[in-house]
């Protein structure tokens, strides 16, 4: 069975809900990696951008909706299962074509290489 990279999974807290994580603080297995700059939430075409910050140079980067692994909207947070390192060399944003079928391929290629889901942290 294929992965589908691009849904929530079916046990992420809140995933479901009508609330908007624009704004939200993104962990990742190793720490803080920078906030939701932008979330869609369509079923099989679902990711967050991340504004890194001054951690990765102001460097954006897209997750495919599998990455998250809990929302915790008491703390405005977003826990996903990938390590810094593993966002840091995924491909680059590019603000023009992100959402083109083409570079979500090239996206959806670097993060299919991973483990996804609650077990992905294990």
């Amino acid at each position: 069975m294929a992965q589908d990279l691009w849904s929530y999974g079916p046990t992420v807290t809140g995933a479901h809900q009508s609330f908007d994580v624009v704004g939200y603080h993104v962990e990742a297995t190793d720490g803080k990696i920078g906030s939701v700059d932008d979330a869609t939430y369509e079923v099989g075409e679902s990711y967050l951008i991340v504004d890194t910050g001054p951690w990765i140079f102001g460097k954006k980067v897209m997750l495919p909706a599998s990455t998250v692994i809990n929302i915790d909207p008491q703390e405005k947070k977003v826990f996903v299962s990938r390590t810094k390192d593993e966002i840091k060399d995924s491909p680059e944003f590019d603000e023009a074509s992100y959402k083109e079928p083409a570079y979500r391929d090239q996206v959806g290629e670097y993060y299919g290489r991973f483990p996804f889901g609650p077990g992905a942290t294990l």
